[in-house]
């Protein structure tokens, strides 16, 4: 693909993104997306099909970034603590600071939580992509967790899974309340009680981050 190209393709599928998470894929017009955008109907087509062709393009994308942003905070926290739990708080904390930081995004939301809920607009193999995706990144807490249990035994019976499971669910409940009631602390709290959770869970670290 050219650099125009990619910045014709970048630009619909930012401005689709935006809409889409606004006012969802099925009130979504592609004629909404050129306005926004700003491209015309036959640059739209040479880069896509259609609507069906740019979802999967946005989730993949979308995918994509989400999967490169937590591994790269994994892996901030893994080089400044050899701690699991350090790393697992600090973690969160990272998190926090970045959605703290996108509370000036105009249509804040999860595109999968769009594409969940909007299901009987895509086909098997684009639902796949965010379920995909959903495992990956509970792979992620997984991973880091178990390290947690094995060397801080916790306080209850719990396993890496059921405490990845419910970060991820704090994460996609925080965003959806954030969007319903218009209050942008929503997320950030609840992450924050998940904190609290885990030291009350496997009480306070051994090491600090350095």
């Amino acid at each position: 693909m050219t650099a125009k190209g990619e910045i014709t393709r970048t630009k619909i599928l930012d401005g689709a993104q935006g809409l889409i998470m606004k006012q969802g894929f099925a009130g979504t017009s592609i004629d909404d997306i050129l306005s926004t955008s700003g491209v015309t109907k036959g640059a739209f087509f040479h880069q896509f099909k259609g609507k069906a062709q740019l979802a999967r393009a946005l989730v993949e994308r979308y995918a994509m970034t989400d999967l490169k942003l937590f591994e790269g905070f994994l892996n901030e926290v893994e080089a400044e603590s050899s701690d699991p739990l350090v790393q697992a708080i600090s973690f969160l904390r990272k998190f926090e600071a970045y959605i703290e930081g996108a509370l000036d995004d105009d249509a804040p939301g999860c595109m999968y939580a769009v594409y969940t809920y909007e299901s009987a607009q895509f086909d098997a193999e684009i639902l796949n992509i965010v379920s995909d995706t959903l495992r990956k990144w509970t792979s992620i807490y997984v991973r880091k967790y178990q390290e947690v249990i094995d060397a801080y035994p916790p306080a209850i019976d719990v396993t890496a899974r059921q405490l990845a499971e419910l970060t991820v669910s704090i994460v996609e409940g925080g965003i959806i309340l954030q969007r319903a009631h218009g209050d942008n602390g929503a997320t950030n709290r609840q992450s924050e009680q998940l904190r609290n959770y885990l030291h009350l869970l496997f009480g306070e670290p051994r090491a600090v981050a350095a």
